[in-house]
């Protein structure tokens, strides 16, 4: 399992404040750029198995993947993702947020 200790975060308004820990943007596509794509100690397809049973559909370069995150500037988004598909609608459309939020909170055992 991959997984990331991580909290909900934005780049603006009261979600932004303070100086988290890189991981709650880049753990993620971290995984896909350093142990995938550069040291090759997991295959792709592992790697996605592990992040999930839920994920949509997520399009993604994988020489473009990358965790832009650092200590000093932890508000920072990743790269190399283009289009992101949650339950069906349309969440990041041209590497940028469109608005919609048709996520659901999962809980164990439902």
């Amino acid at each position: 399992m991959i997984g990331s200790d991580g909290y909900a975060l934005n780049t603006k308004g009261p979600l932004g404040e303070g100086k988290p820990h890189p991981r709650s943007y880049g753990t993620f596509p971290r995984v896909l750029a350093k142990y995938v794509r550069e040291e090759a100690t997991i295959r792709l397809e592992e790697a996605i198995r592990k992040m999930g049973f839920w994920a949509d559909l997520t399009l993604f370069s994988m020489e473009g993947i990358k965790d832009e995150a650092t200590y000093l500037n932890p508000y920072r988004y990743l790269s190399g993702i283009e289009y992101v598909l949650v339950n069906g609608e349309l969440v990041i459309e041209e590497g940028e947020h469109t608005g919609a939020k048709p996520g659901r909170v999962l809980r164990h055992g439902i």
